[in-house]
């Protein structure tokens, strides 16, 4: 959400966002990897097998650049600004997370509990077993629906709330999906959240050079 220039970072999202850091660090010192991830994963039906298997598409780069293309169908998305904030809010995160991955390399959930009868999974889910940090997933979903928060009139900020709600569901899913681990997601959230919120505000700054002698964005 933006105002003469400044940015006015939208309570809706940015509030939730920061009471789930905290309660998340919380809930890494208090449990361990293994109950973190037991207590998603082994709570499931087939409804939220369903449900889970598409909210984590959410966190998918087709999806999310198929999005924000669409929105240029609207003109107050037609414009360079809008496309070069759109790129880099969403493809710097995604690169920082991918270095992560290849540096870290750590195994998934899968590879790790292969012998546990406990673990659920479903022979229709894709078999992850290495590069589990960070979640490549929620660092795509908290980036991407940060960034649409961040585009939000305010008006209309009360949606940064149901675009928080949407990205923790796909964190969600990354575990019951049996594809990460709790600190897995809990980093990308917050790779996603903050690299895009920099990146924002570095764009706004220079919005203006992006504008036609008119004003309007060409």
């Amino acid at each position: 959400m933006r105002s003469k220039g400044k940015i006015l970072y939208n309570p809706s999202f940015f509030l939730p966002f920061l009471l789930w850091v905290v309660a998340g660090g919380i809930l890494l010192i208090a449990f361990s990897r293994r109950d973190l991830f037991y207590a998603i994963n082994t709570h499931y039906d087939d409804a939220l097998n369903a449900l889970m298997y598409y909210i984590t598409w959410l966190g998918e780069g087709s999806v999310i650049v198929t999005v924000l293309v669409l929105l240029m169908i609207f003109p107050a998305f037609r414009n360079r600004w809008y496309f070069f904030s759109a790129l880099l809010c969403n493809i710097i995160p995604f690169f920082i997370q991918q270095i992560l991955k290849s540096v870290f390399n750590f195994p998934r959930p899968r590879l790790l509990f292969y012998d546990k009868l406990w673990m659920h999974y479903s022979p229709d889910w894709p078999v992850l077993l290495e590069r589990s940090f960070p979640s490549g997933h929620s660092e795509g979903a908290f980036s991407f629906f940060c960034f649409l928060s961040l585009l939000l009139p305010p008006r209309y900020n009360k949606l940064g709330f149901v675009f928080f709600a949407l990205a923790l569901a796909v964190c969600y899913s990354r575990i019951y999906l049996a594809a990460h681990f709790f600190e897995d997601v809990y980093a990308g959230s917050i790779i996603g959240t903050v690299i895009t919120t920099l990146i924002f505000s570095y764009m706004a700054k220079y919005k203006d050079r992006f504008a036609g002698k008119s004003g309007t964005f060409i």
